[in-house]
């Protein structure tokens, strides 16, 4: 009778055990749409582990801020989310993110020293590190090589100057057909700040020295190219993927973007398009180039760390996937095998090498949003940049407490 009753406690007893692992439930925001990265490597987690789900919600990529820190404020947070890459120190500074730093030292998996610096310095906060890349990305000039030939331009040989860049896209705007010779996104919010900042570090400034000759000499090349219509006037309300949209259909014969554009473009673009090196100030010039992706992170308050450790780290095992089927750089030394579009792969790698960081800071929001404003005051008259550029550097100190 003992017996039974015995084997009876340890049968619940396994069976609760079971079920508890069963139970494990991880909720986790993304910026992505259904059928992209995390959405498609969630499934495939799952299906390895059938005791965890993840929950998977898209937010908006201008709204994830703000909707993580009311989340955090009320309790109703994720487990898991996306942050972009120059937030994290925000989080992490005030001891909202998991130092994923004792994990990792027992990780089989992730090795700190194959992160690259610049993805791993997204990352790192006081010693600790808070987050793992997904991976990386960065922009360049992407170019249609059949509207060059039309226009009589060499495809082999785009511009690698400012005034080679006017001077292609004075040549590639065609009126007469919606065509404009230049994209970009110059929108108030931080993708404005991505693109603009490397156009400020070539000529000496960043993100702490915007009130610079240079600085003003980038805003002023900017608004030239949308005074005089070789850039849509939609620039300064269109976000990198909407700018991009309008290369794809041929209503703007270059654009500059990054690679996580290559999916959709393989698929819209209906020519032959290539890419070049963001162009420099003038030959010799120092180069430069944005840092950009996200980073997976776990909230400090989550009931279920290991867990969720565990799930962070079978996504960074998939960094030599991250080229071919998600449109973003590695972020660690992996070897991609056979990549696609090869040629535009090794012009994404090399501008990695002039890739910088914004920031990191944790009042990062607040520089970018004195850039972004600083933009937009040039860009529709209501400043000169000299001026535009000097309130925003006024702005930053403040926050840097200079």
């Amino acid at each position: 009778m003992r017996l039974t009753i015995a084997l009876t406690a340890v049968g619940l007893l396994a069976t609760t055990v079971i079920a508890s692992a069963q139970e494990v439930e991880l909720d986790l925001w993304t910026i992505d749409d259904p059928g992209e990265y995390h959405y498609v490597l969630a499934e495939e987690f799952m299906k390895e582990h059938p005791n965890i789900k993840i929950n998977v919600r898209t937010v908006q990529f201008r709204d994830m801020v703000n909707d993580l820190a009311r989340a955090v404020a009320t309790g109703s947070g994720p487990d898991i989310t996306y942050i972009d890459n120059p937030e994290v120190a925000l989080f992490a500074s005030r001891g909202l993110l998991l130092d994923l730093k004792p994990h990792i030292e027992k990780s089989e998996i992730v090795k700190e020293e194959d992160i690259y610096p610049g993805p791993l310095a997204s990352v790192t906060w006081e010693g600790g590190i808070y987050g793992l890349p997904r991976g990386a990305n960065t922009i360049a000039l992407y170019y249609n090589a059949d509207k060059f030939r039309e226009a009589g331009l060499d495809p082999d040989n785009p511009p690698g100057t400012w005034d080679q860049l006017y001077e292609a896209a004075k040549a590639l705007t065609k009126p007469d057909q919606n065509v404009y010779g230049l994209a970009f996104s110059a929108v108030a919010s931080e993708e404005g700040t991505f693109q603009f900042l490397p156009w400020l570090q070539m000529t000496g400034g960043n993100y702490d020295n915007v009130a610079t000759e240079g600085g003003a000499k980038a805003l002023n090349f900017w608004k030239r190219l949308i005074d005089e219509r070789l850039a849509s006037p939609d620039t300064l309300i269109r976000s990198q993927w909407d700018s991009t949209g309008t290369f794809n259909t041929g209503s703007a014969a270059m654009a500059i973007s990054g690679p996580w554009e290559l999916p959709r473009m393989s698929q819209e673009a209906k020519f032959e398009y290539r890419a070049a090196l963001l162009p420099v100030p003038e030959e010799g010039a120092e180069r430069a180039s944005a840092l950009g992706e996200g980073d997976n992170v776990i909230l400090a308050n989550t009931d279920n760390p290991d867990e969720a450790f565990q799930f962070v780290e079978f996504l960074y095992a998939q960094m030599p996937r991250v080229w071919n089927e998600f449109g973003y750089l590695p972020a660690s030394q992996v070897e991609v095998k056979d990549p696609k579009n090869p040629e535009i792969y090794a012009v994404f790698e090399e501008s990695m090498k002039y890739a910088r960081n914004r920031g990191p800071h944790p009042e990062w929001p607040r520089i970018s949003k004195a850039i972004q404003q600083a933009i937009q005051s040039t860009l529709t008259g209501q400043a000169e940049a000299g001026a535009a550029l000097e309130a925003a550097q006024q702005q930053i100190d403040q926050v840097l407490g200079k």
